[in-house]
């Protein structure tokens, strides 16, 4: 299966459910999404993706999926085979008929009721904290059959039949929230569930985190799964993308698909004029970019996204009517980005 070619900027968290983000779009300049306007006005929309917002996978990663070949609308909540991917793009056919997770170090802070994840980049693993803590855990995994594997330091691999057809929750579901909801609930993932707590007394007085403390460093007493899922049948090692969130892809010289991450980034941090920020340099930036390509002719692809919907675009050729209407009926991009 062949990833679409077509040049596409995909953008989580264009809206979201915080109370202030209609307040910081209401309160962007005119000409603060002066470029996204005219891209819209020169499209149609060929998607619509609306699931509820409490759906494991978000609506920015089943669009990524699906563009990259991994997924289509059959494919189950939670189950966006990114582990899977990876392990076949770094190992190849070795990596073929296992199942697989990406396993990701991380920070609960507790709380008086409950416990919330804390964004692990805070928690700056160095490539040999990283194989110090793996060495520590996984005996632990031995247990219940898995295997871990580091790819960097913030982010393993994990193989292990416990994890095939397992729906799980992507990290941008759980971020800066309380964790309870978004644990993996199949009466099968109850030995997972036992390790995260194993895991959480293991670390809470060992050494390696009095040495972080020592260093003012976020310490680290868990773990989230994420990333579950089978590969397409036909999905080709050539094709495998090595992710991380919000790396851009690449296929020889021209770009596949952009998901710029800034965005994202300035919600988890609640930072709103960060947000406007982050919108604005987009705008003048990839976006501005997306609009010359099609200025010229080339057929691009857009997709904006909330926390319940996904809405892509493509470049359509409008009759003359439409395009003078379109000059005295500008685009309502808010009024669009309010419906993701």
């Amino acid at each position: 299966m062949r990833p679409d070619p077509t040049p596409h900027l995909l953008i989580p968290f264009a809206a979201c459910s915080a109370e202030a983000w209609l307040p910081t779009m209401a309160a962007l300049p005119p000409d603060g999404l002066k470029h996204l306007g005219p891209l819209l006005q020169g499209m149609r929309l060929v998607q619509t993706d609306l699931q509820a917002s409490e759906s494991l996978s978000p609506p920015h990663e089943r669009a990524l999926a699906r563009a990259l070949g991994l997924a289509d609308g059959a494919t189950p909540d939670g189950l966006l085979p990114w582990a899977a991917s990876e392990a076949l793009a770094l190992m190849l056919d070795s990596s073929r008929g296992k199942a697989w997770a990406w396993i990701t170090p991380c920070h609960w802070a507790m709380g008086h009721l409950h416990a919330t994840l804390s964004d692990p980049a805070l928690l700056q693993l160095q490539p040999d904290e990283s194989k110090a803590l793996l060495a520590l855990m996984q005996p632990y995994f031995d247990t219940d059959g898995l295997t871990l594997h580091v790819v960097e330091p913030g982010r393993w691999l994990a193989e292990g039949e416990l994890l095939r057809g397992l729906p799980t929750a992507a990290l941008d579901r759980v971020l800066a929230r309380n964790v309870d909801a978004w644990l993996p609930s199949a009466q099968r993932a109850a030995p997972l569930r036992r390790l995260q707590n194993e895991m959480q007394m293991l670390l809470y007085t060992h050494p390696f985190n009095d040495g972080r403390e020592a260093r003012r460093q976020v310490p680290v007493n868990s773990f989230w799964i994420s990333g579950t899922g089978d590969l397409p049948a036909g999905f080709g090692a050539a094709f495998a993308p090595a992710l991380s969130q919000g790396q851009r892809l690449k296929e020889g010289e021209e770009d596949q698909v952009s998901v710029p991450r800034s965005l994202a980034q300035a919600v988890f941090r609640e930072d709103w004029s960060g947000y406007a920020k982050a919108w604005a340099e987009l705008d003048a930036g990839e976006i501005a970019g997306l609009l010359a390509r099609q200025q010229t002719g080339e057929a691009v692809r857009l997709t904006l996204c909330g926390e319940g919907s996904a809405q892509t675009f493509e470049t359509h050729r409008a009759g003359l009517w439409r395009k003078f209407s379109s000059i005295f009926s500008p685009f309502r991009t808010l009024d669009m980005l309010k419906q993701l």
